[in-house]
């Protein structure tokens, strides 16, 4: 698949290294998980959840985003997609529970917005090292409750997200949603495999993207070998048990690296 050229239109500063670009092309057809390719020309092509239908929120952590974070209202990025399996989409009168960490807010957002417009209940855990990098708290606590917490304590709750969710009755949610930094998800996957919840649950995955639609194998998972850029990058939690979720994956050479 060919790029699209894309033009920013709009930049949000999230916090101080989030930004969310919003583009003059919109993949209206995208689902809820699902995620571009991002050229960002002369450096390299990575991949971004969209968070919204002509947006990604994107944290500075390399040289691609470094350079994306130097662009203004009127520069390009080549695009393609959307790729991968999103989330499942609840249904009206369901009760889903979403838990964000950090930028894995961003394929979130999208969840917590059809959700609530299509009538089902949405509870959030929303998580961030410090308050000023908390992502989507606005539109996250308008979608339904939500539950902040910061490493440091300066919002919501002192902890990570597992320190709400090993209190929570999660026999209430029809679906359970997680995107965050891996050892997070590692983490809420332990708590929801204590709690007999993986079944439910399901994980936005993050792993590097060559080709993006499943032909390369660079972002293969041991031991059973998904490719997450086709099998996911959202793949639900029974597919998790005893993967390398939380030890290692790989460099852009293939080598396995730890987490």
């Amino acid at each position: 698949m060919k790029p699209v050229d894309a033009k920013i239109v709009e930049i949000v500063e999230e916090s101080p290294s989030i930004r969310t670009f919003r583009f003059d092309v919109s993949f209206d057809d995208a689902l809820p998980g699902q995620f571009v390719m991002v050229w960002v020309r002369g450096v390299d092509e990575v991949p971004m959840g969209s968070s919204y239908l002509n947006g990604i929120t994107v944290q500075k952590v390399g040289d691609a985003t470094s350079k994306l974070f130097d662009m203004k209202v009127g520069d390009s990025v080549g695009l393609r997609g959307p790729f991968g399996k999103g989330f499942t989409l609840p249904k009206k009168d369901e009760h889903i529970l979403i838990i964000a960490g950090g930028v894995g807010a961003a394929p979130l957002g999208p969840l917590a917005d059809y959700a609530s417009e299509c009538g089902a209940k949405v509870t959030t855990i929303l998580g961030s090292r410090e308050c000023y990098e908390l992502v989507f708290e606005d539109r996250f606590s308008s979608a339904g409750e939500l539950h902040i917490t910061t490493d440091d304590g300066s919002a919501g709750t002192c902890g990570f997200v597992t320190t709400v969710l090993a209190d929570m009755d999660v026999s209430v949610y029809d679906r359970i949603c997680v995107c965050g930094p891996e050892i997070m998800m590692a983490n809420v996957m332990k708590v929801l495999q204590e709690k007999d919840a993986l079944d439910r649950s399901e994980f936005s995955m993050h792993r590097y993207f060559k080709c993006a639609i499943g032909v390369c194998g660079a972002c293969c998972m041991d031991p059973q070998g998904l490719r997450v850029c086709k099998d996911g990058p959202v793949l639900n939690g029974s597919l998790l048990i005893d993967s390398e979720l939380g030890d290692h994956k790989r460099n852009s050479s293939s080598q396995r690296v730890r987490v």
